[in-house]
């Protein structure tokens, strides 16, 4: 099947700009004579088909933002949305929120509910099954037209977009660090499979363990589906494998592998310590209160928002996408050993 050819493909196949190619199509005075017709004959050559609702979405306003979020469980997306809409609201934007339900499916659906002139442009977070299935036309189709996208937190880099993340990587390092400089050893981790702040997180653990020299063992890592608390996985995980520490990549994992070791009668942090990712309210409110990695959702969700609105505002001709990593902080608590 012959792809799909757009006004990028054309612009960067002529080595014009996307403005040049869109006005030429429109045969504007504003482009010359010679111009006009190499990129029409270029465009009718591969058979080039305008998207309608893509020019009406560039030509006219809504001064509404979508937004795509994977799940609502972890307070993490929760305090995103609430830096995005906080930040558009102030701007003059409104912002629609759509639930994937870590759905490859539900994800596709949104974005093509919300294309259809309706909104101004996406920020989003991939679901787990997008990144299982490694497939993203469907956000490459809304790109590619012109529409403005920023990712947060899970991202890809087939996707060329604006993108805010934290270092997942030194986030997760520096919370081995943390458990490796109280004294812990036998260091465990509880991640879930597929998703690309997980692998990012384990790759931390696996490379704070290597620069200590402390020999890593593959039967102190636990990888989880991402559906939900496999509880009798964690149970037989905390029954075979001897640890003093954990490193979990959200905040639930942790409570929970928490609760299944007190069942045990061993003590938090005396005998194991742990550390999640989320600071949300389960972490500051748990017994003992949990040691975590602040994600600074609200301000990620503000950045995002910024990017988006600037890039719907401003409408530069020439497509510079950057990527901004906010800094991460580990909150200690009673968790772990001060």
């Amino acid at each position: 099947m012959k792809r799909k050819i757009t006004l990028k493909h054309i612009a960067r196949e002529l080595e014009v700009s996307i403005s040049t190619v869109s006005k030429a199509l429109k045969n504007s005075e504003e482009i010359s004579r010679d111009t006009k017709e190499r990129i029409q004959a270029f465009a009718k050559l591969y058979n080039y088909k305008p998207n309608n609702i893509a020019i009406s979405l560039k030509n006219k306003r809504t001064k509404n933002i979508g937004v795509i979020i994977p799940n609502i469980v972890h307070h993490f997306f929760t305090t995103v949305v609430r830096g995005i809409e906080k930040y558009a609201n102030e701007r003059g934007y409104n912002v629609i929120v759509c639930l994937s339900d870590e759905s490859f499916d539900k994800e596709v659906i949104n974005m093509e509910m919300l294309a259809n002139g309706s909104i101004d442009g996406f920020i989003m977070s991939l679901s787990t099954e997008t990144q299982a299935r490694n497939d993203y036309n469907h956000i490459k189709e809304v790109t590619s037209q012109g529409i403005p996208l920023v990712m947060f937190d899970r991202v890809t880099d087939e996707v060329e977009c604006d993108k805010v993340i934290i270092d997942d990587r030194d986030s997760a390092y520096k919370a081995v660090k943390k458990l490796i400089d109280s004294g812990r050893r036998n260091i465990a981790l509880i991640n879930t499979e597929n998703l690309s702040v997980s692998k990012a997180r384990t790759e931390g653990y696996y490379q704070a363990l290597k620069d200590e020299g402390i020999p890593i063992h593959k039967d102190l890592v636990l990888t989880l589906p991402f559906e939900s608390i496999d509880e009798a996985a964690i149970q037989h995980f905390f029954d075979t494998v001897t640890m003093d520490a954990v490193l979990c990549v959200n905040e639930i994992f942790a409570i929970y592998g928490m609760r299944v070791v007190q069942k045990k009668g061993l003590k938090i942090p005396e005998d194991v310590s742990f550390i999640g990712f989320t600071d949300g309210p389960l972490s500051k409110y748990a017994n003992p209160s949990l040691s975590a990695v602040a994600q600074h959702g609200e301000s990620m969700g503000a950045i995002a928002a910024k990017m988006l609105i600037d890039k719907v505002e401003n409408e530069e001709e020439e497509e510079i996408y950057r990527t901004e990593i906010l800094d991460s902080t580990l909150i200690e608590r009673e968790s772990t050993i001060n």
